[in-house]
C-alpha cells in the first residue's frame, strides 16, 4: 500500500487546522462544545457524529439498521440531497476537516486544468452557499470564516 499525497481544493468552511478548531463553540481547551457531540473515548468521532446529525436533521435520514434492504441506496440519496461532506486533509493520523459543498482532488502525479471563472460562478449557480448554511445551522456551529470560500489544502497519508 502506497502513500497518498493529494492536493485538495474544497469550497466551504475550514473547521480545524494546526491552530485548533475554527468554530466559536469550543471549550476551555479548544475542543468542540455542542449539545449533540459526545467527545468520550467510546463515542464515534466528530465527523461521524456530525454526518449522522446532518443526515437526520437536513436530509431526514434516520435509519440505523444497514441490514434492511435498500439501506445503502437510501443513505446515498440522503447524502446527495444533503449536498455537503466533510473532507479531511493534513494526515491520516492527524486529520483536519473542511465542511465542503464541492471538492476537487488531484492525486500525486496527476494534474487538473481549472477554469477560475467557472469556479467563481459555481457556488451561487449550484446553491452551495445555501447547502452550507443549512448544514452550519443544523450543526449549531459558527465558523470563524465569515463566509464559505475556496480552501486549498493537502493530504498525506
Amino acid at each position: 500500500m502506497g502513500t497518498s499525497t493529494n492536493g485538495v481544493l474544497a469550497y466551504g468552511y475550514d473547521l480545524n487546522n494546526g491552530d485548533g478548531w475554527l468554530i466559536q463553540e469550543v471549550g476551555e481547551y479548544g475542543e468542540p462544545r455542542l449539545d449533540w457531540y459526545d467527545d468520550s473515548e467510546e463515542a464515534e468521532g466528530f465527523v461521524t457524529q456530525a454526518t449522522e446529525k446532518l443526515l437526520a436533521d437536513v436530509a431526514g435520514f434516520t435509519e440505523t439498521d444497514w441490514r434492511i434492504d435498500g439501506y445503502f441506496d437510501r443513505k446515498r440519496e440522503a447524502e446527495r440531497l444533503l449536498g455537503v461532506e466533510f473532507e479531511h486533509y493534513c494526515h491520516s493520523e492527524y486529520p483536519m476537516y473542511v465542511l465542503a459543498a464541492h471538492v476537487i482532488t488531484v492525486h500525486r502525479g496527476d494534474s487538473k486544468l481549472l477554469y477560475l471563472d467557472e469556479l467563481a460562478a459555481d457556488p451561487e449557480r449550484k446553491g452551495w452557499n445555501a447547502k452550507l448554511a443549512a448544514a452550519v445551522a443544523a450543526l449549531g456551529i459558527t465558523p470563524k470564516q465569515t463566509e464559505p470560500g475556496w480552501i486549498l489544502c493537502s493530504y498525506w497519508g
